[in-house]
Order: structure tokens, then sequence, then C-alpha cells
């Protein structure tokens, strides 16, 4: 598989895409004024405790307090009494309003949502996470050869027995030599002595660590074998990341490239931009002539499977089947590149044939598993829905490019015009019956006044008739379509 990616950057964002054989896989966008702050560690201030919800609130230097569960805070040995493994103890122990509290974000402010806080505090590297405060050495899943899982912890064995916290070997880990796990064993050592050294200096509110920029964190998260070319189009930012790759990551060096070819923009190879805005819109058009509908709320994401134009070649099962096959794929993909997580229901069309339900299963895991995500896939419900999550810690790509709209208010929709003329004839009996006055000033967007002079003037006679008054019209060009006034003149 040829995979490449591609990092954008100018002054006020930096964009970073992972494109597989030139089809666009991953999208990541940083903004100046707004960077994300997963990774960064705090000192904070308790400013409320919570028992009834077993959580607190700490004051980080945000707009909004962020949230911390009780499950969140990691126990002093020797603090846990009679308390089993699973337990929780009650947040009022923990913590108490005014305290000072080290803790890091481990998940972005999400829409009305605080960010998501842990006192269990870690570090990360190229091919290790860090952890100070607990003991022992996990594996990342995605490295499934048994062999291979012993000799990664025999190789940081030694470390343990030192009593120097606890590690999690980094998928990008596998195969990698001892040295260089040290090597990089090493480097979080004196990241974590730094951050000590900084507790007593920095003020409450304010950040201990911060994790790397976009630009370079995705090179230590996103590269791997597979990973063909990394392009840039900015000369600072190019050499920023080459002489990070050659201190860290030796082997990501020498697929570099400084991309200036002014003529054609980087996001422009593949289409990105394209796709990207692709990825903003509802509807997903499949190959085979059906589509996907995508409806993004609060509560979870929804994707509805629909045939469309595709008609087949054998019988409607095998349509709605092949439709299907294709639809998982396509799903997969679109919640990678729209970072769509939480709850998520999918109505695939439905299916008489078990073994097809479970073909299309299949195909769904097969093609989540690129996804660094954490994911998890329930079977197909008795409506036929299939339920699955996806980890979310960052806005969604929706939620960062756009914003509610103003003519109708996030809804998705707006009143006909015809709604709209019917409920300024309300208005006008209303104020009739109340007021007395010589005529009526009707102020309105452009579409709604071309009605009523077009398909509704007879309605407007009758009214004029019926309350013995004329009415008047008016152009506002600031006025949206469900925006109007009646004047009384």
């Amino acid at each position: 598989m040829s995979s490449e990616i591609l990092i954008n950057v100018t002054p006020t964002e930096t964009r970073a895409v992972v494109v597989d054989n030139g089809v666009l896989q991953d999208v990541f966008i940083e903004r100046t004024e707004c960077r994300g702050i997963v990774g960064n560690i705090y000192k904070g201030k308790v400013c409320r405790v919570l028992p009834g919800m077993q959580a607190a609130f700490v004051e980080i230097g945000l707009a909004r307090a962020a949230f911390l569960h009780a499950s969140d805070i990691s126990i002093p040995q020797g603090q846990t009494g009679t308390l089993k493994k699973t337990e929780v103890p009650p947040i009022t122990s923990l913590l108490r309003e005014g305290q000072e509290v080290l803790v890091q974000v481990i998940k972005d402010p999400l829409g009305s949502k605080g960010a998501r806080l842990t006192t269990q505090l870690s570090v990360s590297s190229r091919y290790l996470v860090y952890m100070p405060e607990t003991q022992g050495i996990g594996v990342s899943l995605k490295i499934d050869g048994e062999e291979e899982r012993r000799r990664l912890k025999s190789c940081l064995s030694s470390q343990l027995e030192k009593g120097a916290g606890g590690y999690i070997l980094r998928t990008a880990a596998e195969g990698v030599s001892e040295a260089e796990l040290v090597a990089d064993l090493t480097y979080l050592h004196r990241l974590w002595e730094r951050i000590g050294e900084r507790k007593s200096s920095v003020k409450c509110g304010e950040p201990l660590h911060e994790d790397l920029p976009l630009s370079l964190r995705a090179l230590r998260d996103l590269f791997s074998d597979d990973i063909e070319r990394i392009r840039i189009d900015s000369g600072e930012t190019y050499r920023k990341a080459m002489t990070f790759s050659e201190g860290f990551m030796p082997e990501c060096a020498s697929r570099l490239e400084h991309y200036n070819k002014g003529d054609r923009p980087l996001f422009d190879l593949f289409s990105v931009e394209d796709e990207i805005k692709k990825a903003l819109e509802r509807k997903v058009p499949l190959k085979s002539g059906g589509y996907l509908i995508f409806d993004q709320t609060e509560a979870m994401t929804t994707v509805d499977v629909n045939t469309g134009g595709f008609v087949g070649h054998k019988n409607l099962e095998e349509t709605i089947f092949k439709t299907n096959l294709e639809a998982a794929q396509a799903i997969a993909r679109q919640l990678r590149v729209r970072n769509l997580g939480g709850i998520i229901i999918l109505d695939f069309i439905d299916m008489d044939e078990v073994e097809h339900q479970q073909k299309v299963l299949r195909t769904l895991e097969k093609s989540m598993m690129p996804d660094r995500a954490r994911h998890n896939i329930c079977g197909v419900s008795e409506l036929g829905l299939v339920e699955m999550t996806r980890k979310r810690t960052r806005e969604s790509l929706e939620h960062v490019l756009c914003e509610p709209c103003p003519c109708c208010d996030g809804k998705g929709y707006a009143k006909s015009a015809e709604t709209v003329c019917y409920e300024i004839f309300r208005e006008i009996i209303r104020e009739a019956k109340q007021y007395e006055m010589t005529q009526f000033l009707i102020l309105a967007s452009q579409d709604i006044i071309d009605r009523l002079n077009d398909e509704d003037s007879t309605n407007v006679a009758e009214l004029e008739q019926f309350i013995g008054k004329p009415i008047l019209f008016q152009f506002e060009s600031q006025y949206s379509r469900e925006q109007f006034n009646v004047v009384l003149m």
C-alpha cells in the first residue's frame, strides 16, 4: 500500500492528512488561535466537588472549568484501604475545593462540555508512553505476535526493577531494537525531570508541559513503515521536522520532502481540498449509485444506507447485499475523515439472509482496522441496526470548520415561504383586533415579498377587505426568510 502524509502550514493553521493510494483517509487540523490541548499537563485548582457525580471541576486557565472524574484520579499506594481494585473511593476523600492538583488533558473541550482530565499523568515519545506513577509494562494490542510482545517486555523489564514507573509500548515499537527503546526511555525520563523542576515555579492555571505542535505530532503518531513519503510545504516547518526526525526518528528523516512547487498547492495533489469539502456534506454518493446520509447530533451520529439509482443485475437481495458491502467500506473511511465519535448507529438496508448480514459486519470490522481511534462494533440489533462506538478525543471535522447556520439556527431546515406568509396573515389579524391604525407595513425578505405580491396576492386582497385597512410591503435585505415585522401606521 502506497501511503503519504501531507502537511500544509500557514500562519493561521496547520493541516495534516494521510492519503492511501491517492484516497484521503485522515484529516487533522490545528488552528493557531485554538490549538488542541490533549496531552498537556497543567497545575490546576479544584473549584467545585460534586459528590453526587463522583467528580470535580478543575480550573486550568480555560474558558470553562475542566471535568475530573474519580475514576481518573490516581490513588497513592497504601491509601486504598478496604476497597477492591474495581471500586472507586468517594470523590470527597480524594479532593477538596481549593486544592492544587497536577492534571493532564485526555479530551479536548467538545461543544458545551469542558475538557476531560486525569491525574494519571503520562508523557509520550515515538515508541513509548511513560507513566511515572504506575507500575508494569503494557503492549499495544495492534502488536499481535506473542513472541514479539514478550521480546519488547523483556527489553524494559530491567527498568521496572529500578522502580522507574510504568510503560506502554506503542505500535511503532514493533521490531525496534533494545538500544532504540532505551534511548526513547532516557528522553522521557529527562522530560519528566524537567516537568518536576517546573512544579514550584508554575502558577495555577498554567501549563507544565505542552504536547508537540501538529506538524511534529503527525510525524510521531502517524509515521509507520507503510508511509512512503512525508511532504511539507513550509521550509521552516520542514527544517524543524528534519531536526526532530534526526534526533528521535532517524528512519523518518529520509522520507521527508520539502514541497515547494509554487504553481500547485500541496493539497491539490490528491484533490484533498475537494475531499474535505465533500466530508462536510450530508450526502455521500457510492460508486454503485447508492448513497449514505450522515446526521450528526449531540447524542449520536446516524448513518442511513440507500440503494439510490443502483438496480443490480440479479435480484433485490443481491442488489441490497452489494450496496451494503460498499457502504461498509465507505462508512469506515468517512468516520475517520470526518472524525466522528461517540455512539454511531448504522442503518444498513434490511437483508433477509443471515450470511449476508455477517459478511457486511466482517467487511465493516476489516475496514475499521486501520482506524487509530479505539472503537467497538456490536452485532445487528432486533431493529436491523448496527450499533458501534468510536472514541472521541477532539472535535469532529464539521465542528472545527463550521458553525450553526444563522438562518436556521442550526436546525438544518427553514420554514417555507408559504408558512411564513401565513404567519404574517395571522399576525396582521391579531394586531388589527388590538390596535387602531390606518394601514399595515410588512417588512420581510425578498422571497416573502415576492410571494405576497404573486401567489398570495388574492389572499392579501381578501385580508385587506376583512380588516378594512390597506397592507403595504417593504423589502429588507438584512432579513432572513423567517424574519419579518408588522409595523402599524
